[in-house]
């Protein structure tokens, strides 16, 4: 039995109460989207949050945030470049990781990933029970049958801390979404598919962030309520045979989308250098013989046989003009089938 979810918004009266999938039943996630074990090739030693934005030589404050909005209250920044949000906290990474940790257990999920080296955690896949109707049946008997209830859809969030050279951390958070649809004609059986991630989820996620740093719930509200203006298109084109992706800003601007797309798509990031533009990231190519299932199917395959590809995200900029291509592991310039699906990805997360 399946209710159908409220069409409130999801901000409006405060409407979020997380229930992870794993403490009830699990989600059974289609295949093609089935997160990939990581290896520690990239990963470096220590305790260091962000795995290569420390390097010595990286600037104090990206100069691409002159475009950027910002309000700060305490050690703790909001700030704001086109229908992008991210924190700025005026703490060392490795003091965050733990209050981070915390604050997405004390929201009702349960961590999939947590790697302090490359600065990345994500949740489970967790259910917002606050869009369940309250009608009378539930008010009544929902509390003995709660697992006959369920909105038909789920969501997952990754967050991700970057260290800067002043000894400030940025912080991300990006969302990933499923809904149960009917898988045949018949509707006599439901499938999971990707739904579009959700920018008000994020910055509502945030917001409670900055409470949990300090910030009192009136202050977060005013400066999370600011408009958003609109960010610069991406487009693709073909360059010496190679696909990429073009934008008309600069490169602290277009690493930060090309990071915050890389997450919300569903890529594993093993590591990332922003000195030398550079995200690492692992791909299983699709199963040409399968049947074609959808457009994010087509990019996130991962059958049992097919070992997954190393690739390189390179963020290229001259001026106000940046240039996003994929290289192989070799770091060469890759024109293959599965390069021009990565780019497409990235390209239309990007619009």
């Amino acid at each position: 039995m399946a209710l159908s979810a409220c069409s409130t918004s999801i901000l409006e009266g405060d409407k979020i109460d997380y229930k992870s999938a794993a403490k009830g039943s699990s989600l059974e996630v289609p295949p093609d989207l089935t997160q990939l074990s990581r290896d520690s090739r990239y990963a470096m030693p220590g305790g260091s949050v962000s795995a290569a934005a420390m390097q010595a030589g990286q600037a104090a404050q990206p100069s691409g945030t002159a475009n950027a909005a910002a309000l700060q209250l305490g050690d703790v920044r909001i700030e704001r470049d086109g229908s992008q949000r991210w924190l700025v906290v005026n703490r060392p990474a490795d003091k965050l990781w733990e209050p981070v940790r915390d604050f997405w257990q004390e929201s009702g999920f349960t961590l999939a990933q947590a790697d302090a080296n490359v600065g990345i955690m994500e949740t489970d896949w967790a259910e917002n029970r606050a869009k369940l109707p309250q009608d009378f049946i539930r008010s009544t008997i929902g509390k003995l049958m709660e697992s006959l209830y369920s909105t038909g859809e789920r969501d997952k969030f990754r967050t991700r801390l970057e260290r800067n050279a002043n000894g400030s951390t940025e912080i991300y958070i990006t969302h990933r979404g499923m809904i149960e649809v009917y898988g045949n004609v018949t509707k006599d059986s439901t499938v999971w598919q990707p739904r579009p991630s959700d920018p008000e989820l994020e910055t509502e996620f945030l917001r409670r962030l900055m409470v949990k740093l300090g910030v009192s719930q009136e202050q977060s509200k005013a400066v999370a309520a600011a408009p958003a203006a609109r960010a610069q298109s991406a487009r693709m084109a073909t360059v010496n045979n190679v696909p990429v992706v073009q934008l008309d800003e600069g490169f602290d601007r277009s690493w930060r989308r090309v990071g915050l797309a890389l997450d919300r798509t569903g890529f594993t990031v093993e590591d990332r250098n922003r000195n030398e533009g550079t995200y690492f990231v692992r791909y299983v190519a699709p199963n040409v013989e399968k049947k074609e299932p959808g457009f994010f199917s087509k990019l996130f395959s991962s059958a049992a046989a097919t070992p997954p590809l190393k690739y390189r995200i390179v963020v290229r900029s001259q001026g106000e003009s940046t240039t996003v291509s994929v290289l192989n592991e070799a770091g060469a310039p890759e024109s293959s089938a599965n390069a021009e699906r990565i780019v497409r990805v990235i390209a239309d997360d990007l619009k």
